[in-house]
């Protein structure tokens, strides 16, 4: 795939209160999905999009991020020495995969004041913001179809997933009308975590999102709302109920979404990703039959 001169910005800095204890000293995006952090197979998700510079919001305690995207040439030079060819590859993989930069958010005050602390890297230009708990499976894959979206149309993006109602409290949901694209649709309205009763719909905002930079002179004037935080979505909704700009976009989603974020999610993401894999699936898919049909 081309490259594309579009950049990237993941968002790091939350502080993974479902995993603890585990995460009193490791940040959640650096748990491992089989074998390697979550957050770099969200930076292979932006690298196959044709994204070769990432921003990283960081905040305390994060610096083993930058770390894993960095060169560590004792552990390399030690599996030189032993032939261990595979496993440096798989060791340098995570150092070459892009250009990837780091600034912290300091005071956490929410996703939008975190996509905001990316305005001096980004300048005037387009961006996808990937939520780094968030994974898309690659056989689903949804940001090129965003893309693409956004530059036809020249409005903002974000991606949408058809949740249970029951559920539609824990996301952002959508208010949309539909395009001539059954799997695009126009935003009309967004509500942050609403009540099942007050959501405008089951489609809930999940963690892709492709801005235009304006977004960043609304986010500097968004008051904190729903848990005291500058949220995402509530300058989104200014964009989306703009009658004189390009309005904003949904893309639905229709394939896998982990949300590594959430334990039972993050299991999840695991077992079915260890079980695609041609490495471990011949082996870990009878198991789990024999798994199952004992429960």
């Amino acid at each position: 795939m081309p490259e594309i001169r579009m950049k990237a910005v993941i968002p790091a800095a939350g502080l993974g209160t479902r995993f603890l204890p585990a995460t009193k000293a490791m940040p959640k995006e650096m748990l491992p999905v089989v074998d390697k952090p979550a957050i770099q197979y969200v930076v292979e998700e932006a690298v196959q999009a044709g994204i070769e510079d990432v921003l990283v919001i960081i905040g305390r305690n994060k610096n083993s991020i930058s770390d894993h995207f960095d060169a560590m040439p004792e552990l390399e030079t030690k599996l030189i020495d032993k032939g261990d060819d595979a496993r440096l590859r798989r060791v340098q993989h995570s150092s070459d995969l892009a250009d990837i930069h780091f600034v912290r958010q300091g005071e956490p005050k929410g996703l939008g004041h975190a996509v905001l602390r990316a305005k001096a890297h980004v300048g005037n230009s387009s961006f996808a913001v990937l939520l780094g708990d968030d994974l898309i499976d690659e056989h689903n894959p949804l940001l090129p179809s965003m893309i693409a979206e956004h530059e036809s149309r020249g409005a903002s993006v974000i991606a949408l997933m058809e949740v249970d109602p029951d559920h539609i409290h824990l996301y952002g949901a959508a208010a949309v009308e539909p395009t001539d694209n059954p799997d695009v649709v126009k935003i009309t309205g967004l509500v942050e975590k609403p009540a099942k009763e007050e959501a405008p719909s089951n489609l809930a905002v999940i963690g892709r999102y492709v801005l235009s930079p304006e977004i960043f002179d609304i986010l500097e004037v968004t008051e904190p709302g729903k848990g005291n935080e500058i949220q995402l979505t509530d300058a989104l909704q200014v964009l989306a109920t703009d009658a004189d700009g390009p309005g904003v976009y949904g893309v639905i989603l229709r394939g896998r979404r982990y949300d590594t974020g959430d334990r039972v999610d993050y299991i999840k993401a695991i077992v079915q990703l260890a079980a695609d894999r041609a490495d471990l699936g011949p082996e870990l898919r009878p198991w789990l039959k024999e798994f199952a049909a004992d429960l």
